[in-house]
């Protein structure tokens, strides 16, 4: 799958959208985060199959025996996530973090599993907590054929790598539309200054979800005279969104949570309301304080509560132009049963915003 650009298409800062006072990271992605990796596959196939998985390895070893701090918040819970109880309950994740459609959850399970029982070093391993999110894409594929498979899971998984992340229509965000137009994965960063630490905070989102269309502050809906609430089709407020947050900052659990839950107010800076029928989910983890087997002594720094502030707004700051980054980075798509999402008239939208800015 290529990381280039879909044809025409530039990311919010290249249309004059920059939302927040902090400075994005030299890629403005997760992979900002330093050996934090992303991989896509994407399935577009006839004329109703659009979907895929995308898979986030918070390092490149073996996640099981080098286990991540991880903490997660639910906006709206209805969603289909795996792993959740026991990410509250021990504060770490295993596994890689997988993204892909409701009804192929229970296959990237299976796909994780056997990942991590065949990798070297577990061979001893009967328990594995396998951290599977989803939104539902059924509206642009025939999503009762259930088209991904554990090959595809493990595709995403060999495919992730350090550098910059296709977004888009791209992996699980193949099939996703939000606000009514098309959307897909989108990712974006922030680099605090040495005197907060000098730490990075990176998201990525599956955005598929509905509201009030808000870019940085501006009201694109309204101008757009795109529907606010649900219409007979259910668009475009129904739908989900799974974050997934990456820090190198060293916050444990508790402080990963309450960075998770920030995550939603970019969410709503965006004209989210997080609506009855949207499973909203963020996941947070931290490249730091890794814990290792049981024997092996760690050594474990905690940031203070005093000095989270810059953390917090750099998650909601990232998450805002995450998804902005999703909408403007998708193409136009038709799918199951003919059905067509349209993407944002980018060259519209400059001009809107050129026109706002004066």
């Amino acid at each position: 799958m290529t990381t280039e650009k879909a044809a025409g298409r530039r990311r919010a800062r290249e249309l004059g959208l920059t939302p927040g006072i902090l400075t994005p990271g030299r890629l403005n992605a997760i992979t900002d985060v330093a050996n934090v990796r992303v991989g896509h596959t994407t399935l577009i196939e006839r004329r109703s199959i659009r979907t895929g998985v995308t898979a986030i390895l918070p390092h490149g070893g073996n996640p099981y025996q080098r286990k991540v701090r991880a903490s997660l918040a639910v906006g709206n819970g209805f969603g289909k996530p795996t792993g959740v109880t026991q990410i509250t309950e021990l504060g770490t994740l295993e596994t890689p973090i997988v993204l892909t459609n409701t009804l192929a959850v229970g296959t990237a399970v299976n796909a994780l599993v056997s990942w991590t029982l065949s990798h070297p070093g577990n061979e001893d391993v009967r328990s594995v907590n396998a951290m599977v999110g989803e939104t539902n894409d059924g509206k642009l594929n025939d999503i009762r054929t259930r088209a991904v498979t554990e090959s595809h899971v493990l595709s995403a998984i060999a495919a992730a790598k350090e550098g910059p992340v296709a977004e888009g229509c791209v992996g699980a965000g193949t099939g996703v539309a939000a606000f009514g137009l098309k959307a897909g994965i989108g990712t974006a960063s922030r680099k605090l200054g040495a005197d907060r630490g000098g730490f990075s905070v990176g998201v990525l989102v599956q955005a598929n979800f509905g509201g009030t269309l808000i870019m940085d502050g501006l009201h694109v809906a309204e101008a757009l005279g795109v529907p606010t609430l649900s219409d007979e089709d259910g668009r475009p407020s129904d739908g989900s969104c799974m974050i997934v947050l990456a820090t190198d900052a060293p916050v444990l659990e508790r402080n990963l949570a309450r960075m998770a839950q920030r995550c939603f107010l970019g969410l709503a800076r965006t004209g989210s309301f997080l609506a009855n029928g949207s499973g909203d989910y963020a996941i947070a983890f931290s490249t730091r304080n890794v814990v290792t087997p049981v024997g092996e002594a760690a050594s474990v720094r905690e940031w203070p509560n005093e000095r989270m502030d810059p953390l917090f707004l750099a998650a909601v700051e990232a998450t805002e132009e995450a998804v902005l980054n999703a909408l403007c980075m998708a193409t136009d798509m038709t799918g199951f049963r003919g059905r067509m999402f349209s993407a944002l008239d980018l060259e519209w939208l400059h001009s809107f915003v050129s026109q706002a800015r004066r």
